[in-house]
């Protein structure tokens, strides 16, 4: 019984040789490659992706424990007051009127 049973454990053996050796000649193509390639970059972008929603999302949190205002530009009024609105570039205050 020890020498059907070694056969079949060498066949195995060398059937799952034979298909690693298949997949990494596959891999080691110019189609392969640029497979490769592909997913590393997609896996990059989802990565930077998600480390730019978790760094908005902490940003968040800290902005409403510290009572900030939400991100963004801060609008500079006098008084509470909005600035006035310009129509066209000669409403501009002008400079050196005499």
């Amino acid at each position: 019984m020890g020498r059907p049973l070694w056969f079949v454990a060498g066949a195995g053996v060398g059937v799952y040789a034979a298909a690693r050796a298949r997949r990494a000649a596959e891999a080691l193509t110019a189609d392969g490659l640029r497979d490769r390639l592909r997913g590393w970059q997609v896996g990059a972008r989802l990565f930077a992706e998600e480390v730019q929603q978790g760094r908005a999302e902490r940003e968040t949190e800290l902005r409403e424990q510290l009572g900030l205002r939400p991100h963004g530009i801060p609008e500079l009024t006098r008084g509470g007051e909005a600035p006035p609105a310009r129509t066209s570039p000669t409403d501009a205050p002008k400079e050196n009127e005499n």
